[in-house]
């Protein structure tokens, strides 16, 4: 499995207008229809009010490789633009227990 946890820090108070965006255009939901997705779930982290946090995971990396050529994802990457300062991307393999 793959696993990925991505930090956004968005450009003051744009927080819920990022995810309002995310959320209108169904990139969420397109991201869970893909072939290998076993999570895909955005989260406000406590600290950080202008932070939201992603947890993909992946059945293997081809699956993940794939969503980066996904019409949503090309969607995704123009809102970065407009509400994003920065991404921090860390990413993970594990085994099932």
């Amino acid at each position: 499995m793959l696993l990925l946890n991505v930090i956004y820090q968005t450009k003051q108070g744009q927080r819920e207008t990022f995810l309002s965006a995310i959320e209108a255009l169904g990139i969420p939901e397109a991201s869970r229809a893909e072939k290998g997705c076993l999570a895909y779930d955005y989260y406000y982290p406590v600290q950080g009010e202008n932070t939201i946090f992603l947890n993909e995971i992946w059945e293997n990396a081809d699956c993940q490789a794939a969503h980066t050529r996904a019409a949503h994802f090309a969607k995704l990457q123009e809102l970065k633009k407009e509400y994003v300062e920065s991404v921090t991307l860390m990413k993970y393999n594990a085994e099932r227990l």
